[in-house]
């Protein structure tokens, strides 16, 4: 090290036609946190810009994952009325799909990996840990899908389950059960489905709030507080997922809403005085 400008573009150039890009972004960014943990200089540039260019134009369509559409007020309304709120287990995943929805929150906050996998110092459980973490902020709302009242019938439901245990557990005829990721995108995914909807990733869930709360006028100043993001940070991932807004329109009427969102954000880059690229 350092490895020379030439040595890594043509690293990258050989996998062209491979693998993704973004893959190709996981890999040289492993390889220039390497330089920089043994203080030596990162050579990326002119060349290996090229070099990335051509690399994502040439993505085979093994790599390319379809697009799926986040989830809207609608899919959420649909997901929490096919919920039986008589089951322990679909009142545990409720109540962790209002969160992560009107929270913004992503998944690995709420649900574990597996049901061996629980580090109190990383989950949240049924009681409050030694150590800090990041505060998930829980309002209101005036719907039916209320976060709060989810999380109160889960609290009723779920009674009775050790402090120890993660939060979103649940009651089962043995015992108990922690809410895995894997076990809560299964139960969603069925319900949506069977109503015509597509299955859809984990974090639709965070886009999908992260936009309606946009379109409801929502100050994005708020909004990146409920994700837990910088002001630079949540202009990135606003840029990232702003391509899915036509999917929360329901009425071209409704053009104005977007066009309102679309002034909101332009006032929060001046506000914060973040460079446009």
């Amino acid at each position: 090290m350092p490895a020379s400008e030439n040595l890594i573009a043509a690293f990258a150039a050989s996998h062209a036609a491979t693998a993704s890009d973004k893959t190709l972004n996981n890999w040289l960014a492993g390889l220039h946190f390497w330089h920089t943990v043994n203080g030596a200089t990162w050579q990326g540039a002119d060349m290996l810009r090229a070099v990335r260019c051509g690399f994502a134009k040439m993505v085979p369509s093994s790599s390319r994952r379809t697009k799926r559409p986040p989830i809207t007020i609608e899919a959420l309304c649909i997901l929490h009325d096919n919920l039986n709120p008589q089951s322990p287990y679909d009142v545990a995943v409720g109540a962790v799909v209002l969160t992560a929805f009107w929270s913004c929150c992503r998944l690995g906050e709420l649900t574990v990996r597996d049901r061996n996998f629980f580090d109190a110092l990383k989950h949240v459980s049924r009681s409050t840990t030694k150590e800090l973490g990041a505060d998930i902020l829980v309002t209101a709302r005036p719907h039916r899908t209320d976060p709060l009242k989810a999380l109160s019938l889960h609290a009723t439901v779920n009674s009775g389950i050790p402090a120890y245990a993660p939060l979103f557990s649940y009651k089962t005829s043995l015992g108990w059960e922690p809410l895995t990721k894997t076990s809560f995108m299964l139960r969603c995914n069925d319900v949506w489905v069977q109503n015509g909807f597509p299955s859809m990733p984990g974090h639709a869930f965070c886009i999908g709030g992260t936009t309606e709360l946009l379109l409801q006028g929502i100050n994005p100043d708020i909004i990146a507080v409920q994700g837990r993001r910088t002001s630079r940070a949540f202009l990135d991932y606003w840029r990232r997922v702003e391509s899915v807004l036509p999917l929360f329109i329901s009425s071209s009427v409704n053009i104005n809403r977007l066009q309102q969102v679309d002034a909101t954000m332009s006032a929060f880059v001046r506000r914060h005085n973040i460079p446009q690229t």
